[in-house]
C-alpha cells in the first residue's frame, strides 16, 4: 500500500510549493484523485493509513485527518481546479449526465442484475477512462436508477413485442383462479366469489415438491404441461443474463397476484414470461430428482421388506469349513448308512438347518426373493408413472457409449401402452450395457418353442435403473432442464479463445509437459523427505498388515491455556446476559447489514426504520427458529402479519448472503492483529444435521443420525467466523459443498488452505482443489490403509523405508491427454457456468471409464501422495488440521445454542424457507463474533490486562463464546404482577 499511496518526486516538489497549511491538504487530495479519478466528499472517505503515509513524507508533526477538510471553500476549489488540470480532467456537464445515463442503460444495465451500486462503481471507472470527474453521489445514483428504469421500459417493450396475444392471454390466466383461467361457464356472481377465495393459478406454480413418490411425480407433471401450455416463443431471452431473469421471477414470487395485475401491461407480461421460463426448467430438474429418488426407492424398500423376512430366521452359524470336513469324514466311514444315524450325530439336525436359512439369506434365493418383491411393486403401482414421464421427459446424450440405454427407451416408449408380456420375437432389444447383473437371468425367459425371449415388465424396471445410473452422471441429460441440461453447456463456451487468460487465472502453464514435471519433482521431494524422516520419527511406523499398514500415534493434548478462563469472567461480569437480539441490533447500527435487504421489486414504501426493527425481528425469529408469531408477541407493536410480510419481500437467499458477507468483512476490519494475528488465510468445513419436514426433495433419512433431516455445510475460518454455508441434502456430495464454500463465499477473505475430514476428500477434490490453487488439507480417519503412488516406473526399490505402502506408479501420459480438459472444467468450476455438484456429477464412480475422470483421478492420486507424506512427516501439520476443526466443531456447538427452539427442527417443507432459516443462524452467529471480538478487545486494552495473555492463550483464544449470551430474551420476574385469571 506504501508504494502506491506514496507520493512520486515530481509530486513532493509541487506540494511542497504550497503554503504549509495546506499541503496535507493538497497532498492527500492529488494522491486520491490519482487512483480513484474522484475527490473524497467527507472525512468519511478519509482514508488514515493514506494520511499516515503522508504526514511520514511531508514530516507532518501529527496525524490529523479532519484537518484535510479544515481549509476555505474558496482555497478547496482551487486546488481541485489545479488538481484536475494536472491529471487532464474536467468536471462532468448535464450533457455528459445525459451521455452517462445512455451508457449505463446500454453497456450496463443489462449484467448489472438491478444492482445500483454495481452499476455506479462501473460509472466512476467509465467517468475515469473518459477523464471526467464523476458526478456527485447522489447525482450518480439518480442517474444510474434513471439508467436502469430506462433500460427495463426497453427491455420489457421488446419482449412484450415478442409475444402473441394468445400468450398474453396464458400469462395473464396465471392470475386468476383456474376454474376461470381455464374458460369454464360460470356466473358472473361465481366468478366474483371463486376470485375473492379460490387461489390464483401462480400460486400453484410456486408450490415445492413433495417427497419423492408416484403422487408428487404426478403433480409436478401438471404443473410442467401448465407451463408448456404457454407456448413461450423459443428463444424468447436470447442472451439475457440468468440473474437479471432470476430478479424478475422474484418479483412475481414475492408479490400477491392481486398487486401484479396493477402492473403495467408490458412489464406484468415480460415479468411472468421470465418467472414461467425459470419455472419450467427448475420444474423439469425436480421431476428428473423424484424419477432418480423414487426408482431408488423401488429397489431400497423391496431390500428392507426381503431382509426383514429373510433375515429374522437368520442363525450366523460359525466354523462351516470344519462342519463340511467332519460330514465328508463320517459321510465317506460309513456310505451306506442313514443320514439320520450317520451326519446327525456329528454335525446335528438344527445346525444343519441353520445352515440352509444362512444359504437362503445371502445366496441366489435372496436374488430371486429381492427381483420378485421389486417386480410386484413396480407392476402394482410404480409402472403407471411411465407412458406419462417419457411422454414429457426428453432424455438426450452426447455419448455413443450409452446409446444402448437411449435404444432401450425408445424401445419402452413405443411399447409403454401396450399389454404385451413379452416383447415381439422381431424387436430389437439392447441388453448389453442396459441389463445389471442382478436383472440378466431374469429379462430373459423361455417360450414354449425354448426360444429366448425378453419379458417386458422386468426389462422396463432394468431399464430404469439404468436411466437413474446415467442421469446421476449426466451422461444422459434431459432437454429443458438446467441442473441436468446438456453437459457441454457446463463448460465455458468461449475457453477456445480465451485459452491463455483462463490458464493465466489459474496460474497454471499450458504446456502440460511441463506441468508434469514440476509436479513429479514435487512428488519426489516430498518421497525423499518422508523416506529419510520416518526412521527417525517416533509418531509413524509401518507395518507389513494387509499388505501395508501404517500406525499413527494420537496427538498429545496440549496444557490448557492459563488465563482464559479470568478473561472469560471478566466478560461475564462486564456483559451479564446479554441478550442475543441486541447484539444482532448493535451489529447492525455499527455495519448497517439490514441496508442490503431490499425488496426486488423496483419500489420501496416502507419507512426505512420501521422496516429495520421489523428485519431484526425476522432474522432473530428465523435464525433462533422461535418463529415470527412469537416475536410479534414481545410488545413490539408489531403483528405476525407484518413480520410475513417483511420475510416474504425482503428476505431472499442473495440479500442475506450480502448481509453476511458484510458482517464478515466487518469482523476482519475491526480485528486487532496483536490478539488475532495477521489476516488469516485458512478454514475448515464440516456438515450438520438439522431435523426438518420431509414432504419435500431436499430432506432425507440420514443412516448415521437416524433421522429425517437436511444438512448444512459451514465454512469457518479460524478465528470462528463463518465465510459460506449451503443447504444440501444427506444424501448429496461434500466434496461438491466444500469446492463450493471455498472459490464462492463472497468475502473479502482468501483461502490457500482447507481443512475437512475424511468425508470432504477424494482424489478427484485432491486434484481440483490444486487446480483452483488451495491446499486440501484433510484428517484421513483411514489412515492405516491409505497408500502412496510412485511419481515414476522402473524404479521400483526407490523409497526403501516406505515399499510397504507404495503402489503403482502415476500414469502421466492419462494426464497429459486430458490436460485441456481437466484445465475446462476447473475454469467452469472458477466461473461458476454451472452449479459446483452439476459439475461434478460427471466424475462419479458410476462414470470410471469417462477419459477426463481417469486423468483426474490420476491427478488426485499425486497430490494426495504430496500431502500423505507431508501429514506423516509432520507432527506440526497434524495439530494444524485437528485445530482447524476443532473450530469448526465449536461452531456446530454454537448452532445448538442459538437454533435452540422447536428442538433445533426446520418446520417448514418448502427449501427456500430452509435456506432463509440457515442464513439467518448463520448471520446471528457471525453477529455474535463480531460483537464478542469488540468486547475481547475492549477488555484486553484495559491496563490490568497488558502482559497477562500467553502464546497459549492467544492461540486457544476464540471470540465464539456465549456463556454471557441470554438468546431467550428478557425475563422479568415482578412478584406483585398476578396473572388475569
Amino acid at each position: 500500500m506504501g508504494d502506491r499511496w506514496a507520493l512520486t518526486t515530481e509530486e513532493h516538489a509541487l506540494v511542497l510549493t504550497k503554503r504549509r497549511a495546506n499541503r496535507l491538504a493538497y497532498a492527500f487530495f492529488l494522491v486520491y484523485f490519482r487512483e480513484y479519478g474522484k475527490f473524497p466528499r467527507n472525512t468519511t472517505e478519509v482514508d488514515e493509513p493514506l494520511i499516515v503515509i503522508l504526514c511520514k513524507q511531508l514530516s507532518w508533526p501529527e496525524v490529523d485527518t479532519d484537518s484535510v477538510f479544515q481549509i476555505s471553500d474558496r482555497t478547496l476549489e482551487r486546488l481541485r481546479t489545479e488538481i484536475r488540470a494536472r491529471f487532464g480532467f474536467r468536471e462532468a456537464t448535464v450533457a455528459d449526465a445525459d451521455m452517462l445515463e445512455e451508457w449505463l442503460q446500454v453497456h450496463v444495465a443489462p449484467n448489472a442484475g438491478g444492482e445500483i451500486d454495481a452499476m455506479l462503481e462501473r460509472l466512476q471507472a467509465h467517468c475515469k477512462a473518459l477523464r471526467i470527474e464523476p458526478p456527485t453521489q447522489e447525482r450518480s445514483e439518480r442517474i444510474a436508477k434513471a439508467a436502469l428504469r430506462s433500460y427495463e421500459e426497453r427491455f420489457c417493450a421488446e419482449i412484450f413485442a415478442k409475444l402473441s396475444e394468445t400468450t398474453r392471454a396464458k400469462l395473464d390466466s396465471l392470475l386468476k383462479p383456474e376454474n376461470l383461467s381455464n374458460g369454464s361457464d360460470i356466473t358472473e356472481s361465481d366468478s366474483i366469489q371463486t376470485s375473492n377465495f379460490a387461489p390464483a393459478v401462480l400460486l400453484k406454480l410456486c408450490s415445492n415438491p413433495g417427497r419423492p413418490s408416484l403422487a408428487s411425480m404426478q403433480e409436478e407433471l401438471d404443473k410442467l404441461t401448465l407451463i408448456r401450455q404457454i407456448d413461450l416463443p423459443e428463444n424468447l431471452f436470447g442472451n439475457v443474463a440468468s440473474r437479471e431473469l432470476e430478479r424478475y421471477r422474484r418479483r412475481v414470487a414475492v408479490q400477491e397476484p392481486h398487486e401484479l395485475r396493477r402492473v403495467a401491461e408490458a412489464a406484468r407480461m415480460t415479468w411472468l414470461a421470465a418467472f414461467v421460463y425459470l419455472r419450467g426448467r427448475s420444474l423439469t430438474d425436480d421431476l428428473v430428482d423424484t424419477l432418480i429418488e423414487t426408482i431408488h426407492q423401488i429397489g431400497a424398500r423391496a431390500e428392507r421388506k426381503v431382509e426383514k423376512e429373510l433375515l429374522d430366521d437368520l442363525k450366523r452359524v460359525s466354523g462351516k469349513q470344519n462342519l463340511l470336513f467332519e460330514m465328508a469324514d463320517a459321510s465317506l466311514s460309513n456310505p451306506d448308512g442313514v443320514v439320520r444315524d450317520v451326519v446327525f450325530p456329528v454335525v446335528g439336525e438344527q445346525k444343519l438347518r441353520d445352515l440352509v436359512k444362512e444359504w437362503k439369506a445371502t445366496g441366489p434365493t435372496y436374488r430371486l426373493t429381492l427381483r420378485t418383491v421389486i417386480r410386484n411393486s413396480y407392476k402394482g403401482h410404480y409402472r403407471r408413472m411411465v407412458p406419462a414421464m417419457l411422454q414429457a421427459l426428453e432424455f438426450r446424450s452426447n455419448n455413443k457409449h450409452h446409446q444402448p440405454v437411449m435404444n432401450a427407451l425408445d424401445l419402452v416408449k413405443q411399447y409403454a401402452d401396450s399389454k404385451v408380456h413379452i416383447y415381439p420375437p422381431d424387436a430389437d432389444v439392447p441388453l448389453n450395457g442396459v441389463v445389471s447383473e442382478l436383472w440378466r437371468d431374469a429379462v430373459v425367459e423361455k417360450d414354449a418353442k425354448d426360444r429366448n425371449r425378453v419379458n417386458r415388465v422386468t426389462y422396463e424396471i432394468a431399464v430404469l435403473e439404468a436411466l437413474r445410473e446415467r442421469l446421476r452422471c449426466k451422461e444422459i441429460w434431459v432437454v429443458g432442464a438446467n441442473r441436468y441440461r446438456n453437459p457441454d453447456e457446463d463448460l465455458p463456451q468461449d475457453f477456445e479463445q480465451n485459452r491463455e487468460e483462463y490458464y493465466a487465472a489459474l496460474d497454471l502453464p499450458q504446456d502440460a509437459d511441463q506441468f508434469i514435471t514440476d509436479l513429479q519433482a514435487e512428488m519426489r521431494e516430498a518421497l525423499e523427505t518422508l523416506n529419510v524422516g520416518i526412521i527417525k520419527n517416533p509418531y509413524v511406523r509401518l507395518s507389513s498388515k494387509n499388505s501395508g499398514w501404517i500406525s499413527l500415534s494420537p496427538l498429545e493434548a496440549l496444557p490448557d491455556p492459563p488465563t482464559l478462563t479470568a478473561l472469560k469472567a471478566e466478560l461475564n461480569a462486564m456483559w451479564p446476559m446479554t441478550n442475543l437480539l441486541d447484539m444482532v441490533k448493535e451489529a447492525d447500527l455499527r455495519l448497517g447489514f439490514t441496508d442490503v435487504l431490499k425488496s426486488p421489486t423496483s419500489y420501496e414504501s416502507m419507512d426505512r426504520a420501521l422496516l429495520q426493527r421489523r428485519l431484526l425481528l425476522c432474522v432473530h425469529g428465523l435464525g433462533t427458529n422461535a418463529g415470527l408469531q412469537r416475536m410479534a408477541s414481545l410488545g413490539s407493536g408489531t403483528s405476525a402479519k407484518d413480520l410475513a410480510y417483511v420475510r416474504r419481500r425482503y428476505l431472499n437467499v442473495d440479500s442475506m448472503r450480502n448481509a453476511i458477507a458484510m458482517i464478515t468483512n466487518g469482523t476482519l476490519h475491526a480485528r486487532d492483529p496483536g490478539i488475532w494475528g495477521s489476516g488469516t488465510t485458512t478454514c475448515a468445513s464440516d456438515s450438520k444435521h438439522f431435523g426438518a419436514w420431509d414432504q419435500n426433495l431436499t430432506t432425507q433419512w440420514h443412516v448415521r443420525y437416524g433421522g429425517r433431516g437436511v444438512m448444512i455445510y459451514w465454512h469457518v475460518e479460524r478465528n470462528s467466523l463463518c465465510i459460506h454455508s449451503q443447504l444440501k441434502s444427506p444424501s448429496s456430495s461434500e466434496v461438491a459443498s466444500m469446492i463450493e464454500g471455498v472459490i464462492h463465499h463472497c468475502t473479502e477473505m482468501e483461502v490457500d488452505r482447507h481443512y475437512v475430514d475424511s468425508h470432504g476428500q477424494s482424489t478427484i477434490a485432491f486434484a481440483f482443489c490444486r487446480l483452483l490453487g488451495f491446499q486440501l488439507m484433510p484428517r484421513l480417519k483411514n489412515i492405516y490403509a491409505q497408500k502412496l503412488s510412485r511419481p515414476e516406473t522402473g524404479m521400483p526399490n526407490a523409497y526403501e523405508n516406505l515399499q510397504l505402502i507404495l503402489t503403482k506408479p502415476i500414469n502421466w501420459d492419462e494426464i497429459r491427454r486430458q490436460y485441456d480438459q481437466i484445465v475446462k472444467y476447473t475454469t467452469a468450476l472458477r466461473l461458476a457456468t454451472a452449479e459446483t455438484e452439476a459439475i461434478l456429477r460427471r466424475f462419479t464412480k458410476k462414470n470410471l471409464q469417462h477419459p477426463t475422470y481417469k486423468a483426474l483421478a490420476e491427478l488426485g492420486k499425486a497430490i494426495k501422495t504430496i500431502f500423505l507424506c507431508r501429514y506423516l512427516h509432520s507432527e506440526e501439520l497434524r495439530r494444524e488440521i485437528n485445530a482447524g476443526l476443532n473450530v469448526i466443531e465449536q461452531w456446530n456447538g454454537a448452532t445448538d445454542f442459538v437454533f435452540f427452539a422447536r428442538r433445533g427442527e426446520m418446520s417448514s417443507n418448502r427449501k427456500e424457507d430452509h435456506e432463509i432459516s440457515m442464513l439467518s443462524l448463520h448471520l446471528i452467529q457471525n453477529c455474535m463474533v463480531y460483537i464478542n471480538t469488540l468486547m475481547i478487545q475492549k477488555i484486553l486494552a484495559q491496563p490490568h490486562w497488558q502482559g497477562r495473555m500467553t502464546p497459549r492463550d492467544y492461540a486457544a483464544l476464540t471470540p465464539l463464546i456465549w456463556e454471557h449470551v441470554n438468546p431467550y430474551g428478557r425475563f422479568d420476574l415482578d412478584m406483585t404482577a398476578r396473572l388475569p385469571l
